[in-house]
Order: structure tokens, then sequence, then C-alpha cells
């Protein structure tokens, strides 16, 4: 069965365009829109827009936290937080750019020592298992940790 995702872009002025979904329907999100622009890396780029790189590296970065989030919830694994930092390396390859890697740092946070070993699995699997990761040829680099909640005791 396939499943679509519809975005539709529309160019605003200079190096911008308004990116909009009729997907999303959040309150995060004006109208399911956002701006979307040429990184300041680039000629005439534009700093503090969101970037097809930026948007590159996000969707592998957030492919892991619902894969995680999933195989987590099946296999009732406990967890108090996940966060992950993701930073996407563009190159010029044979005259091409390229994003060549995603280093994902994710951390999860259990309450138990005891699920440490299983979180880290849980971890694994979910990058083995990420739909983004397995549809893109860049270089996935997976740098985890797991934390174990400190609870203060009261004296």
């Amino acid at each position: 069965m396939a499943h679509f995702y519809e975005v539709d872009i529309n160019w605003n002025q200079d190096r911008r365009g308004i990116m909009c979904s009729p997907d999303i329907n959040s309150n995060l999100v004006e109208k399911g829109c956002m701006e979307v622009a040429t990184p300041p890396q680039f000629y005439k780029g534009i700093p503090g827009i969101w970037s097809p790189e930026h948007l590159f590296t996000a969707a592998v970065s957030s492919c892991l936290m619902t894969t995680f989030l999933a195989i987590a919830e099946n296999s009732k694994l406990e967890f108090t937080a996940f966060a992950c930092s993701s930073k996407g390396k563009l190159e010029q390859v044979d005259g091409k750019f390229l994003m060549t890697e995603v280093i994902l740092k994710p951390v999860v946070t259990i309450a138990n020592e005891e699920d440490h070993d299983r979180a880290l699995r849980v971890l694994q699997k979910s990058e083995a298992a990420c739909l983004i990761s397995n549809s893109i040829k860049s270089k996935i680099t997976m740098i985890p940790l797991v934390k174990v909640l400190i609870t203060q005791v009261a004296v």
C-alpha cells in the first residue's frame, strides 16, 4: 500500500518561498505553512529561515524520534525523555552538492538503571528501521546516549 504526503511551495520573494501542506493542521505552524529559503552559505542566501538542507536533516532526526517512540512503546521501554541533536553535512562531490552525512546524537533518559542496555538496543533498532534513513544515500552516524534520571531525596 502506498502513502502520499502533499507539499506545495510558492516563491515569495528573493530566494525564499512559502511551503504548505494540506495535511498539516497544527497550532505551531500557521495554516500548515512555513517559510523556506536558500541557506546563507550560498549566493543570496538568507539566514534565520528553514532551508532544504535543514529540512533534510530534520527529516532524518524526526524519523529517528518517531520510530523510537513506536519501538519503545512496542518494547514496553519506560523512558522519561527523548531528545536528539543532529547535524547534516553538505559537501561538493564530483562537482555536485550532496548531503553526505547526518550525525544524530539522541539522548534517552530512563528512570531505571536496569533498562540501560535495552534503551540502547531500542535506539539502535530505531536507527536501522527509520524509513527516511533507509531512503537516502547519506551516511547516518548515530552517537547515542542513555541517561538515568537522578531523583533528589529530601533530607
